[in-house]
């Protein structure tokens, strides 16, 4: 990692959206989140006091900046060479809160001022380039501390967080935008393997088409669970793409899915859980969906050959699907599966995860 770059935009980017009240002057006027530079001497008292050689990627991002602010929306202060030091030493009670979490116990503590949370490194668990695990705790979250394979990584997490939150402009969205176009069009020519990897990426990186993308494919590949984690995230205005909910996508494919999915037996209700509080506008996509006919699996053509496998030999109406999906369009720009299938009940049951894999995996139209 270069971190002076990529710490001066994480900076910059932080700077724009920033609330006056979180502006320190000096923040402010030189638009930079961190410190001066830690002197070698500095950085060599540190493994000194802890009687180990620091990791490369966090000796050096001390030799850039000895301390950062705002690491993401929850830690306000990383501690600099002064007072990076045990975890059993500097706060003990987190060890005691956290009982069989040897990691606690042989913790480094980086952080200095967070939401009941601490940032530390395992000088135990050590990889072949000198790379200590690192780990993000937070007693909120009522989880085990989450580890990442390095300083590096455990930054670059925070940095995914802080855009997931702000959404700040700049060249990070520009990228991450480009990289979900991309998608898109990797998933629709059957590579669904990378367009998944991409679009999980970015949903990190809070790009809600991302998120729009990424339930459809989950959904077909039979992880409702985790689809439909993303998809209660969409049910609310404030994390929805503008006018989502008079979305042909969202009308026609996602919520007669939620619709069905409310009539599973031992199912949570995603929508019964999103309808608290206003949500006028998901309130007024349900009345229209009460007023209008039965759902469709599709455009025409295609919507007419599943109904006439649907009517057929059971034992062919797998074939026959699959058979269909050539006559499949998009219904939008961002539809790249085709989800109202899981609105029948025979079709639900017959679309297992390998079956769903194989249309996700069969290349698709490109215009809707």
């Amino acid at each position: 990692m270069d971190w002076g770059p990529w710490l001066r935009r994480w900076s910059e980017e932080w700077v724009s959206v920033a609330e006056e009240r979180e502006l320190e002057p000096d923040v402010a006027r030189e638009r930079w989140l961190g410190f001066a530079p830690a002197t070698e001497e500095a950085v060599a008292a540190v493994e000194a006091r802890l009687e180990r050689e620091l990791p490369p990627s966090y000796r050096d991002f001390l030799l850039t900046t000895d301390g950062w602010r705002h690491a993401g929306q929850f830690v306000w202060r990383l501690r600099d060479t002064s007072d990076v030091d045990w975890l059993s030493v500097l706060e003990p009670f987190w060890e005691e809160s956290w009982e069989g979490e040897e990691m606690l116990h042989r913790g480094v503590l980086i952080s200095r001022d967070a939401d009941a949370g601490i940032l530390f490194l395992d000088p135990d668990d050590v990889d072949e380039n000198g790379e200590w695990g690192a780990y993000s705790l937070f007693s909120w979250r009522a989880e085990p501390p989450t580890r990442f394979p390095s300083f590096t990584a455990l930054m670059e997490d925070l940095y995914a967080e802080f855009h997931q939150m702000r959404k700040p402009a700049g060249e990070t969205r520009d990228l991450w935008d480009a990289e979900v176009e991309r998608a898109r069009l990797l998933a629709l020519a059957g590579e669904v393997d990378e367009a998944e990897t991409i679009l999980r990426k970015a949903d990190e990186f809070g790009r809600v088409r991302a998120t729009v993308l990424l339930v459809q494919l989950l959904l077909l590949g039979d992880r409702h669970y985790e689809a439909g984690t993303l998809a209660g995230r969409l049910l609310y205005p404030s994390y929805a793409p503008d006018d989502f909910y008079t979305d042909p996508l969202f009308t026609e494919e996602l919520l007669p899915w939620l619709l069905f999915q409310e009539t599973l037996p031992g199912r949570n209700s995603i929508l019964r859980t999103a309808l608290y509080g206003e949500q006028q506008e998901l309130r007024r996509a349900l009345a229209v969906a009460e007023k209008a006919g039965p759902p469709t699996f599709g455009n025409p053509e295609f919507d007419a050959l599943v109904r006439q496998g649907l009517a057929g030999d059971p034992d062919a109406v797998w074939p026959s699907v699959r058979a269909a999906l050539a006559h499949w369009r998009p219904r939008t720009a961002d539809h790249i599966a085709p989800i109202a299938l899981l609105t029948d009940p025979v079709l639900a049951s017959t679309l297992t995860a390998e079956r769903g894999r194989a249309l996700l995996s069969q290349p698709r139209s490109l215009t809707d």
